[in-house]
């Protein structure tokens, strides 16, 4: 097998379909024994900061709230800062803000204005791209900082769902990463 087969293999592996959750007909997709795993969760680690560095990404940008547990060590890795995107009201002092759909309602998201300057390429992460609402909206944010996007790298894509298409025109021509697509 490959390299790339085996580390797919591998974390698909560690993640649980969990059904009816957080609604019924929604099957979610539990990340925590992957993340419980010492040698998954650096493998993930690894593959991820790779595309960080592949991007020439100069910052990483976390997605509330599992993408701040995979965000923060692909930093860390690739030895980029780390900016966390969080729900709105979770940040002091000044922040830039975006609303957006999500597959279950609304919602509203911020960053510290000042931790993004115009000369950062920010790669944002997160663990799951589903219809795109979140990253869409944080690619927004980034571009608002004055910043460049430089990707957006995600654990697995639930292909069905359609986010890819949404996300596209927002990415404009910047890469969209998904380690697993189910």
């Amino acid at each position: 097998m490959t390299e790339i087969a085996d580390l797919s293999t591998l974390l698909l592996s560690r993640i649980r379909d969990v059904a009816d959750y957080p609604e019924p007909g929604v099957m979610f997709k539990d990340i925590t024994p992957l993340l419980a795993d010492p040698a998954a969760f650096a493998a993930l680690s690894d593959a991820l900061a790779g595309i960080a560095r592949s991007t020439g990404a100069t910052k990483v940008v976390g997605l509330e709230a599992r993408g701040f547990i995979l965000g923060a060590p692909v930093a860390v890795r690739a030895g980029l800062g780390f900016i966390p995107v969080r729900k709105a009201g979770k940040l002091p002092g000044a922040t830039l803000s975006q609303a957006y759909d999500l597959e279950y309602g609304s919602a509203e998201i911020e960053v510290h204005a000042e931790d993004i300057s115009a000369d950062d390429r920010v790669l944002v992460v997160d663990d799951v791209l589903a219809t795109g609402g979140t990253a869409e909206a944080s690619v927004q944010l980034i571009r608002r900082a004055g910043a460049e996007v430089a990707g957006l790298a995600v654990l697995m894509e639930l292909g069905f769902l359609g986010g890819r298409a949404r996300l596209e025109p927002a990415l404009a021509g910047a890469p969209l990463e998904a380690l697993l697509t189910v």
